[in-house]
C-alpha cells in the first residue's frame, strides 16, 4: 500500500493499516473486473472539514496560557490525590488500553510544539538564505537581492568593508607620499568618497525599508499563525467563494473512469507541491492496476515507466516550472483560469508572455486546438469523484481526529467511492464475482 494512498503515519490502532488494506484490495477488484483506465489521469486537491472548530484555533500566546493552566490543574490534582490515596496513585485508574492517546493535555501540548517547531525551521531557512547569500558575496557573486530579514545588517557590513577599504586607500597614499611620491590633488576623505556615500545611502535605504515592514507588522490584524486545540494537524483552508474551514486539503489522482487511484490528506493549503509525490503514487497504482487485470481488459499502452499512464491533467494550481519539468509522464497543466485558457485557445488572449521557458511552452501548447481538447477532459475527470463524495454519499466533514485516523478515514472513503462506481456502471455484479471466485 505504500505510495498509494499516502503517508497514513506511525499506525495507532487497527484502523489505519486496516483500511490501507482495504483501499489496495478494492483497486485490485476493480482492476480484475476491467476497471482503471489510466492512460489519461487527472490530479485535483479538494479541501474537506475536519472535526473541529475555528473557534477552537490559537495563536502562541494562548496555547502558552492554556499549557501554564493545564500544569498548575494537575499539580494541584496530584497534591490533592496523594494526599487521599497516597503518593502515585488517584484512585480512578483504568487499563493503559483505555487511556485515551490524544487528551486535551496532549492536544494543548502537540499544537504549542508544532508552533515553536514551525517557528524554529523557517528561522533556520531564512538562516540558510542569509548565509547563501553570504557565500555568494564571498564567492564574487553580486546578483540579486539581499534576504529582507538581514538587508540592514548586509549594509552595514559592506558600509564598514569600504570605508576600511578606502582608510587602506588613504594610509597607502601616505606611506607613498612620504617615501617621495609628490602630491597631486588632495584625495577625498572616507566620509567625502563616492563609494562610500553609495553605501551610506543604501544604509539608510534598508532602514527605511526595515521601518515601514516593522509598521506594517504593527499595524497588521489577526493573531497570526494559530493551531487548533481540538485537532493540532489541521488548518485553516480557504475556500471558493471566499472564507475559511478548518480542515485537510486531499489529494486525489484519478483514472478515466473515475476511479480514485492515489490519495493523500495533507495539511498543505496549496497544491503546487504536490504534483511530483501523486505522480509517483499513481505510477505505483497504474503498475497495481495493470498487473490485475483481466487479459481481455484493453489494458493502456502508455509508457512502462509509468504504468500506462501516458498524460497527466491538473489545474493553475500545480503550475510551475519545476513541477513541469520534474521527472514523469507526459503532462497539461493550466497557466491560467480555465475561461482565460478558453479565450486564448481561440486566439483572442492579450499576448501574456509570464513566467519561465516550460510556462511559456504550455501556454503554446495549451493554445493548440489537440492541447486544449486534451485539457477539457480535465474538470469531468478529478472534479466528479468530489462531487461523489461530497453530494451523493453526503460527506463534507471528517469524523475522526489527528492526521493519522483522518488519513484513514478519507482513504476509506475513497474506497467506498470505488466500489460505488463499480457497482452504478455494471462491473460489480454477481456474475462478476462468480467469475472471479472460479
Amino acid at each position: 500500500m505504500d505510495g498509494l494512498s499516502g503517508s497514513l503515519g506511525a499506525p495507532q490502532g487497527d484502523f489505519p493499516g486496516a483500511v490501507a488494506g482495504l483501499f489496495t484490495q478494492v483497486l485490485v477488484l476493480c482492476a480484475r473486473l476491467g476497471m482503471g483506465r489510466v492512460g489519461t489521469v487527472a490530479l485535483d486537491g479538494m479541501k474537506i472539514a475536519a472535526s473541529a472548530s475555528k473557534a477552537a484555533n490559537r495563536a502562541e500566546e494562548g496555547l502558552a496560557k492554556l499549557a501554564g493552566e493545564m500544569v498548575a490543574a494537575h499539580a494541584a490534582a496530584d497534591a490533592a490525590e496523594d494526599e487521599l490515596f497516597g503518593a502515585g496513585r488517584r484512585g480512578d485508574e483504568v487499563p493503559e488500553a483505555v487511556w485515551s492517546p490524544r487528551s486535551r493535555d496532549e492536544r494543548i501540548r502537540a499544537a504549542l510544539a508544532d508552533l515553536e517547531a514551525e517557528r524554529r525551521a523557517a528561522q533556520a531557512a531564512e538562516d540558510a538564505r542569509v548565509q547563501a547569500y553570504r557565500d555568494r558575496l564571498a564567492a564574487g557573486d553580486h546578483a540579486g537581492c539581499p534576504p529582507a530579514s538581514a538587508a540592514a545588517e548586509l549594509a552595514e557590513e559592506n558600509l564598514a568593508r569600504v570605508r576600511a577599504a578606502r582608510a587602506a586607500q588613504l594610509a597607502g597614499l601616505e606611506e607613498r607620499y612620504a617615501a617621495g611620491q609628490p602630491r597631486r590633488a588632495r584625495p577625498a576623505g572616507v566620509d567625502d568618497y563616492c563609494r562610500v556615500r553609495q553605501a551610506e545611502a543604501k544604509v539608510a535605504a534598508t532602514r527605511t525599508r526595515a521601518a515601514r515592514a516593522a509598521r506594517k507588522a504593527a499595524a497588521r490584524t489577526g493573531p497570526g499563525p494559530v493551531r487548533n486545540v481540538t485537532d493540532p494537524d489541521s488548518r485553516l483552508m480557504p475556500v471558493r467563494g471566499g472564507g475559511f474551514i478548518q480542515g485537510y486539503n486531499t489529494q486525489n489522482v484519478v483514472s478515466g473512469d473515475k476511479l480514485v487511484i492515489a490519495t493523500e490528506l495533507t495539511g498543505d493549503p496549496v497544491d503546487c507541491g504536490w504534483l511530483e509525490p501523486m505522480l509517483a503514487r499513481a505510477r505505483d497504482a497504474a503498475a497495481l492496476i495493470a498487473a490485475n487485470r483481466p487479459a481481455s481488459g484493453g489494458q493502456d499502452g502508455g509508457a512502462a515507466d509509468w504504468g500506462g499512464i501516458d498524460l497527466a491533467l491538473a489545474d493553475a494550481g500545480y503550475c510551475s516550472e519545476a513541477n513541469l519539468t520534474c521527472p514523469g509522464p507526459d503532462r497539461l497543466i493550466a497557466v491560467a483560469k480555465r475561461r482565460d485558457l478558453e479565450t486564448a485557445a481561440r486566439g483572442q488572449d492579450a499576448g501574456q508572455d509570464w513566467g519561465g521557458p516550460a510556462i511559456r511552452a504550455m501556454r503554446e501548447r495549451l493554445k493548440t486546438e489537440e492541447g486544449i481538447a486534451a485539457y477539457r477532459q480535465r474538470g469531468h475527470i478529478a472534479e466528479t469523484p468530489h462531487g461523489q463524495i461530497k453530494h451523493n454519499m453526503g460527506i463534507r466533514q471528517l469524523s475522526m481526529r489527528g492526521k493519522p485516523k483522518a488519513s484513514a478515514e478519507w482513504t476509506f472513503i475513497c474506497a467506498v467511492h470505488n466500489l460505488f462506481k463499480a457497482l452504478s456502471t455494471g462491473h460489480l455484479t454477481s456474475h462478476a464475482l462468480a467469475a472471479l471466485a472460479s
